[in-house]
């Protein structure tokens, strides 16, 4: 296709040399471009539309994200156009491959449009009865629709499921609804209608000015506001600026980012052109882990396109303004999410982080002013030039506007990507869209914020979802990974791994971080083993503030907070390991003992033949014993033992 710079629509009597700016204006009022418009931009929509027109009564979404792809959903794809070309509905149904759909754990998802009727766990096996009663017969296939774990209700379409009603989608109303490698389809979406309107209507400060209006803060961790960064990076002087694109997610759990590379990744490759635009940038870099193939694949496609199409590469829209992008596939390290170790692992480097300042909008990617967002704030940007600051700003907090998206993960019914405005209580993400904790099991805590997160307990349910409110907690917003604990959680034990996981990424550069993690973690496997000493509380919290005031960058600064979140919250699950050998959850195998009753045992062997270890002993009409030196402690005796005879106890 040639670059749209080479096309005109017939409608527009402005050629592309002299293109009109007010874009909103022509698209409401007709066919002739009227004064200050952007006639590029409406030669944009019009081709997408031409080629876009007559998609089939029906659409069919195949979500084709990394969940889905990886519950066998390519089969699915191969199938489905099988029987459409068998049955010659091609010129009927269209079938549309997608991003994520949020809701992971029911893939593969297929969706039927216009109607949204929305079925999960479709295996390759269900496709022609798909074909044959929903698409030729028109009736529903009721056997593959959502059923609701806690009401036992089906739901036939997707805006009536619990999980999707009670979101506000609005950075991810695209996800799962386009096809991520079809720039037309993000187009009609009125994808880069925001970067045309900045180019063309508004100077850089004015953009900012908008920014800073939205009350935007940035989504990776920190919550700094994004306006005042790009204000930072617009008032230093330089010959050379870059925008870095954060998508380093290595948060355990969290797949925020990674949902959006691979469902909309134009609205980043456009909030990354806006931002360049704004500080006065012309090259940008996305920095994403080699672990997300298929985000690195749609991202090389979107840039590609995005170039075709004039929309980036050089004098984009003939405005004069030249933007590229380019990416660096990091190796996974964690602390290159950190915004100074990412800039030495682009120049090639070791991904170490610095001292600052100098901060990265006055000296950062060699040594010029850098401007470093994650993905989710980037893709934010477009919203927010193209709706309006004043708009963005009446969602959400005094202090934290916007919407957050959240990887609700753990011992929950409904995990997958939530997205609600800031503030929403814990409370009803993980009850309302959540579904509840499974087996029906009691809530007992959310880790928050990642391995440098904190864990909310149960009286804090209702705690509003921003940033102020979680600093107050003592926990942090983070990129928003939520994992949900049970009854059958040993907090203890679930902070010694989340620290052994952060002790595990250090880059090793500075002493406290270095040495502390490995002296806390040191402590927290004593105790887990049941060789805990009454000193052992006071020297975690001496190490834990230790190392929070002492480390270099804020992986350091913030690894010592699931400790302090759990001894703030949880201190008498520590005593009890400590002062009682005991491990209330019973979860430390080095705490717990299983045996069996013996007025109870009906001698029905079912334990002796789950035991792996061949660590019961009885026969036939004889009480069974555990030998406990050859007990590995698995629970597979208790798991066997039938309910009403309860034999098998543990300790």
């Amino acid at each position: 296709m040639k670059s749209l710079m080479d096309k005109c629509c017939d409608q527009c009597q402005h050629s592309p040399q002299t293109p009109c700016k007010d874009y909103v204006k022509c698209r409401k009022e007709g066919p002739i471009c009227h004064e200050n418009e952007n006639c590029q931009q409406k030669r944009l929509v019009l081709l997408s539309m031409l080629t876009l027109q007559n998609p089939g009564d029906k659409q069919i979404l195949l979500c084709k994200g990394t969940g889905c792809t990886s519950s066998g959903v390519v089969k699915l794809v191969d199938r489905l156009t099988e029987e459409i070309a068998r049955h010659n509905l091609g010129d009927k149904i269209t079938l549309k491959i997608t991003g994520c759909h949020g809701f992971c754990e029911q893939g593969p998802i297929v969706i039927i449009e216009p109607e949204k009727v929305f079925y999960r766990h479709v295996l390759e096996s269900d496709i022609e009865e798909i074909v044959n009663v929903h698409l030729m017969q028109g009736e529903v296939v009721e056997r593959l629709l959502y059923t609701d774990p806690t009401t036992g209700q089906s739901a036939r379409t997707y805006p009536e499921i619990p999980f999707y009603a009670r979101q506000d989608r609005i950075v991810l109303h695209n996800c799962g609804h386009i096809n991520p490698e079809n720039i037309e389809e993000y187009i009609l979406q009125d994808g880069y209608l925001a970067l045309s309107r900045a180019i063309f209507t508004m100077m850089p400060q004015e953009v900012i000015e908008d920014v800073k209006v939205s009350g935007l803060r940035g989504r990776g961790g920190a919550g700094f506001p994004t306006g005042v960064k790009w204000q930072g990076a617009f008032n230093s002087k330089s010959d050379k600026k870059y925008v870095i694109c954060n998508a380093d997610e290595g948060d355990p759990g969290a797949f925020m980012d990674r949902s959006i590379l691979e469902g909309d990744p134009h609205a980043v490759l456009e909030g990354m052109a806006i931002a360049g635009f704004a500080i006065g940038s012309d090259e940008g870099y996305i920095y994403v882990r080699a672990e997300y193939p298929l985000a690195i694949h749609r991202l090389n496609i979107a840039i590609a396109q995005a170039k075709e199409y004039g929309l980036l590469g050089d004098n984009i829209l003939n405005s004069g303004f030249s933007y590229h992008i380019k990416i660096k596939a990091g190796a996974g390290a964690f602390v290159c999410g950190e915004e100074t170790a990412m800039i030495a692992s682009i120049e090639g480097g070791r991904g170490m982080p610095r001292n600052r300042p100098p901060f990265p909008v006055v000296q950062g990617l060699w040594g010029k002013p850098t401007c470093i967002n994650n993905v989710e704030t980037l893709a934010n940007v477009p919203l927010i030039i193209r709706q309006g600051g004043a708009w963005y700003a009446t969602i959400g907090t005094d202090n934290s506007k916007g919407t957050k998206i959240f990887s609700l993960t753990g011992n929950v019914n409904n995990t997958g990507l939530v997205e609600a405005p800031m503030g929403v209580t814990l409370r009803h993400i993980v009850f309302e869209i959540g579904g509840g904790l499974q087996e029906g099991k009691s809530f007992k805590a959310v880790q928050a914020g990642g391995p440098s997160g904190g864990c909310i307990p149960e009286k804090l349910l209702d705690l509003p979802m921003d940033f102020q409110s979680l600093t107050a907690a003592g926990v942090m917003m983070g990129s928003g990974g939520l994992v949900v604990v049970d009854e059958d959680t040993c907090m203890v034990d679930l902070a010694r791994y989340f620290l052994s996981f952060t002790k595990n990424e250090s880059c090793g550069q500075c002493g406290p971080c270095r040495l502390g993690t490995r002296q806390m973690l040191e402590i927290l496997n004593r105790i887990t083993e049941g060789k805990g000493k009454e000193s052992d509380l006071d020297l975690l919290l001496e190490l834990a503030e230790g190392v929070k005031l002492g480390s270099l960058c804020g992986l350091g600064k913030t690894v010592a907070n699931p400790v302090l979140t759990t001894l703030r919250y949880f201190r008498d699950e520590y005593e009890a390991h400590i002062y009682e050998n005991r491990c209330p959850a019973r979860t430390c195998k080095e705490m717990i003992t299983y045996f069996i009753k013996p007025d109870d045992c009906v001698a029905c062997s079912l334990c002796l033949k789950a035991c792996p270890a061949g660590a019961i002993k009885g026969a036939k009409k004889q009480v069974h014993v555990i030998e406990q030196d050859k007990c590995i402690k698995c629970g597979a005796c208790l798991d066997a033992c039938p309910d009403r005879f309860k034999a098998v106890e543990c300790k």
